[in-house]
């Protein structure tokens, strides 16, 4: 199944719902920073990743009982590559040389790297 990718919206509800694993529309909305969106506004934000392929739901009653369907780990791959290929030629060496001139990785983040990079190197 291909992966779509997701407005800035439509993750947000994703990783709530990642977070929760299941919920009704009311559990999501709890979930959200005031001011709190309409119910109506987040339910059809709920069908359209339905429609996109990343929620199912079981129906409760009257309610539909929403849970994830991709994974986090399966979007955040999704997300990395598009990154990847989109901003940095698919370099991960122009990655991480961003992040440095921008601050964004302090030392002790940098000697985790290097210290993953250690490891790959003695496999």
């Amino acid at each position: 199944m291909e992966i779509k990718e997701l407005t800035r919206a439509e993750e947000q509800l994703m990783q709530i719902l990642w977070q929760l694993k299941k919920g009704f529309v009311k559990d999501v909305i709890a979930c959200l920073p005031e001011p709190k969106p309409a119910y109506n506004t987040v339910s059809t934000f709920i069908r359209i990743l339905e429609a996109k392929g990343f929620v199912s739901y079981k129906i409760k009653g009257k309610s539909h009982e929403y849970y994830p369907i991709i994974s986090k780990e399966a979007y955040k791959n999704f997300a990395a590559d598009k990154l990847m290929s989109g901003y940095f030629d698919n370099s991960v060496k122009r990655m991480l040389s961003f992040f440095v001139k921008k601050e964004k990785i302090d030392m002790q983040e940098a000697d985790e790297i290097i210290e993953l990079i250690e490891k790959l190197k003695s496999k």
